[in-house]
C-alpha cells in the first residue's frame, strides 16, 4: 500500500516514514483515530515501510518482491489479529486467522471500512465480535517463530479496543517486552476502552478527521463526481471517508436508520397522554430489538449524533451541521427548537447507557422501550 494513496494525514506520513529512515522505531505503537480517518491503510503501509526497506518516504523503492507480497496483504511477517465471532463457517474458538480470506477481501475492498462492515461481510452482524485470549494465545505462538524474511515481524490488531480484560493480560508482557525485531501497531477507534496498562506501554498517535478538501478531492478523482456533488458528500461525511463513500453508493446504514429514528420522535413527541401512541413506542422497540446488537448500536450512535446536530442548529452553529434529512416532511430546522440546554445531556446520559447495556446483552427490548419512555418527557421539557 502506497502513502500516496492515503487520504491526507500528511504530517503523520511524514512522522512515521522519518522514523524509519532514523532506525527510531517504536517496538508498540497505538493508532487512534475516528472512523474513516485511515488508521488501518496507514498501519498497513507503515508495516510495510518497515518490512520491504523502503526508503524516501514511500513504499516502491526497496525490496520489489516483499513489496509484491503487500498488494495481496499476504507477507509471511505482517500477522493480523482483529475481533471474530463464531458463524456458520467457525463454531466455536474462532480466531482471526480463521477470517483471514475475508479480512483480505475487506482490506482491498473497503480499507476504510469500520466494525459494522466487517460484520456484515462475515453474515454476524447479530452477534458482537472480541479479540479473545484465544487470540492471544495465536499471537504468542505466531511471534515466537523467526521472521521469514530474517528482519521485522509485524502484528497488527485492528479495532484493539475489542480486546477482551484475558487478552490484554495475556499480551502485556509481549508488548512490554517484545522478541527483538517485534513490532505491535495497535489500531482503535476509542482509546478510552483500551486498558491503561496495555496503553501505557504504547506511543501513541492520535489521527484527526479528514479535511472537506481532502475527501472532496478523492472523490472527484476516484468516482468522477462533479465539484458540487463531490463538495456536499464531504461535507455530509464529517471527516469520515468511509462515510463517504457509502453516501455515494446509497449503501450507507443512516437512510434505514434516519426512518427509524423520524418515526420513534414523532412517537415520542404525541405520546404524552396518548395510549396509541406509546403502543407504537412499545412497537418500535420490538422492530429495532429483532435487529443485531451491532446494528442497535450503531443506530443509537446515529441517534445521538442527530440530537447533537439539533443542538447546534438551535445555538446558530449551523456551520457545523452537516445532517441533511431525507425524510420529506421531516426538517432539521423544525426540530431543532426541542433540543436544548436543559435536555441534551440527559439525552445523551440515557443513549449512552442504553448502548452500554445492549453491548452487555441485556434485553434490547426492554432497554429500548425504556429509552422512548424517557425520550417522550425529555422532548417535552422546556429550555431554561
Amino acid at each position: 500500500m502506497l502513502f500516496e494513496d492515503i487520504l491526507g494525514q500528511e504530517y503523520i506520513k511524514k512522522h512515521l516514514t522519518q522514523s524509519v529512515d532514523n532506525n527510531r522505531i517504536s517496538h508498540a505503537q497505538l493508532f487512534v483515530g475516528p472512523e474513516g480517518s485511515g488508521t488501518l491503510p496507514m498501519a498497513i503501509a507503515y508495516a510495510q515501510y518497515i518490512l520491504c526497506s523502503n526508503s524516501q518516504g514511500e513504499n516502491n523503492t526497496g525490496n520489489a518482491s516483499c513489496n509484491l507480497k503487500f498488494k495481496n496483504f499476504s507477507h509471511p511477517d505482517l500477522h493480523f489479529a482483529f475481533p471474530v465471532t463464531t458463524s456458520d463457517k467457525v463454531k466455536s474458538r474462532p480466531v482471526s486467522n480463521n477470517y483471514l480470506e475475508e479480512w483480505r477481501k475487506l482490506l482491498n475492498d473497503q480499507p476504510y471500512g469500520n466494525l459494522f462492515d466487517w460484520y456484515k461481510l462475515l453474515g454476524v452482524d447479530n452477534k458482537q465480535g472480541q479479540i479473545g485470549v484465544d487470540e492471544a494465545i495465536e499471537i504468542v505462538k505466531s511471534l515466537s517463530l523467526k521472521s521469514y524474511e530474517g528482519g521485522y515481524k509485524v502484528m497488527l490488531i485492528w479495532m484493539a479496543e475489542k480486546m477482551n480484560t484475558a487478552c490484554a493480560n495475556k499480551l502485556l508482557k509481549l508488548i512490554e517486552e517484545p522478541p527483538n525485531k517485534t513490532i505491535f501497531i495497535l489500531v482503535a477507534e476509542d482509546e478510552e476502552q483500551i486498558i491503561n496498562t496495555i496503553k501505557s506501554r504504547c506511543q501513541i498517535l492520535n489521527f484527526p478527521p479528514l479535511a472537506e478538501n481532502v475527501i472532496k478531492q478523492s472523490l472527484i478523482t476516484n468516482y468522477a463526481l462533479e465539484d458540487s456533488v463531490a463538495t456536499k458528500i464531504a461535507h455530509q461525511s464529517s471527516g469520515n471517508y468511509n462515510k463517504a463513500c457509502d453516501l455515494i453508493y446509497h449503501d450507507t446504514e443512516d437512510l434505514q436508520f434516519e426512518e427509524w429514528f423520524v418515526f420513534w420522535i414523532r412517537s415520542a413527541f404525541k405520546a404524552k397522554g396518548n395510549k396509541a401512541a406509546i403502543h407504537d413506542l412499545i412497537n418500535w422497540s420490538e422492530d429495532i430489538a429483532k435487529t443485531g446488537r451491532e446494528t442497535q448500536k450503531q443506530f443509537l450512535l446515529f441517534c445521538l449524533n442527530f440530537f447533537r446536530q439539533a443542538l447546534l442548529l438551535n445555538y446558530n452553529a449551523s456551520s457545523l451541521v452537516y445532517m441533511e434529512p431525507k425524510t420529506e416532511s421531516f426538517k432539521l430546522e423544525k426540530f431543532a427548537p426541542f433540543i436544548h440546554n436543559a435536555n441534551i445531556i440527559e439525552i445523551t446520559n440515557e443513549i449512552q447507557d442504553a448502548v452500554y447495556h445492549i453491548e452487555r446483552n441485556g434485553s434490547a427490548k426492554i432497554i429500548l422501550t425504556d429509552l422512548s419512555i424517557k425520550l417522550t418527557r425529555l422532548l417535552h421539557k422546556k429550555s431554561n
